[in-house]
């Protein structure tokens, strides 16, 4: 096969393949309507085909059920929060800890408001979809609280972080930002920065005045 007739078919190979990528993610915004309007358990697959302006064996050429598509949703969730969560830099001319840690808050929290209609139905419905999604969920929340271990230790190490035990208090950081997450998207306009900086200010200062002395 000479150079051209190869070079022509990686072009057709990749427009095909673009192309289905496109018509998979249409699938993908449909079901994510129709799951918003109606509910998961009250959604089915015609309404999803119906939404989506396509054959039912279309449908069935990306997703063998509406199930595998509200797990690709969750992982797509997922995913982004995970590429915004960012690790502190210690190498000499690196911005100061704090401002690294204020960055990857506001960035996780603004993770969410990338699309809200994902992040709102996700949380919403998730629980108790199935066990899958239920193992996928807590492997998720144990891989955030060993992160937030793991850098409370490092923290630790540096003389950043006073002495306390990371495990529990890992937790109860997670805690709070799962809360706050509620409220960002439960409010059409937040103020981000703001936000991220309460967040930060209550992890690591608490409520309480500095002891006298």
């Amino acid at each position: 096969m000479s150079a051209t007739a190869t070079e022509e078919l990686d072009g057709r190979s990749l427009r095909a393949a673009q192309k289905r990528k496109r018509r998979r993610r249409t699938v993908l915004d449909a079901a994510l309507r129709v799951f918003s309007a109606k509910g998961y358990h009250q959604t089915r697959v015609a309404d999803i085909i119906e939404e989506a302006s396509i054959a039912r064996g279309t449908f069935y050429l990306y997703f063998d059920s509406k199930n595998a598509i509200f797990h690709e949703l969750l992982d797509l969730l997922l995913e982004r929060i995970h590429e915004n969560m960012i690790g502190v830099d210690l190498e000499p001319g690196a911005p100061p800890v704090r401002d690294q840690i204020l960055a990857t808050v506001r960035s996780v929290l603004g993770s969410f408001r990338e699309d809200p209609a994902l992040a709102k139905f996700v949380l919403r419905e998730a629980v108790g979809i199935d066990e899958a999604v239920d193992e996928k969920l807590h492997g998720f929340y144990s891989q955030l609280h060993d992160w937030l271990s793991m850098s409370l230790a490092n923290g630790q190490r540096i003389g950043f972080i006073r002495p306390l035990d990371t495990e529990p208090v890992a937790w109860l950081i997670l805690g709070s930002v799962k809360q706050l997450v509620q409220r960002v998207l439960e409010e059409d306009e937040v103020d981000l920065d703001h936000l991220s900086r309460v967040l930060l200010d209550f992890n690591l200062q608490g409520i309480m005045h500095a002891a006298p002395g």
